[in-house]
């Protein structure tokens, strides 16, 4: 399974990982073709499939809390970027192992 797509399956888990570094988001975002634009402060906006959300970079860490993997969930989710629907595009199949 390629980074990506682990990332997105990370993403996704729960309960809610607090260890998602927001380089690696920002790399999953430019990957899937997303138009980024920055705003005031640690805002960006992110445009992908027709969908659009503000994302907020981590103030004074490199990882996302929770309530920021949930916004990047919703993004995700609204532009139609669950892992099934990832591996589905890309061609990459689902681990063996359950989950």
């Amino acid at each position: 399974m390629s980074h990506h797509a682990a990332l997105l399956r990370t993403i996704f888990h729960d309960p809610i990982s607090a260890n998602i570094h927001w380089r690696e988001v920002e790399s999953l975002l430019h990957h899937l073709g997303a138009d980024i634009e920055t705003l005031n402060g640690n805002r960006i906006r992110a445009r992908l499939n027709r969908a659009e959300g503000v994302l907020h970079r981590p103030h004074h860490a490199n990882t996302l809390d929770r309530n920021g993997v949930r916004s990047l969930r919703g993004f995700l989710a609204g532009a139609g970027m669950t892992p099934s629907q990832y591996e589905e595009k890309s061609g990459h199949s689902p681990t063996a192992k359950g989950s």
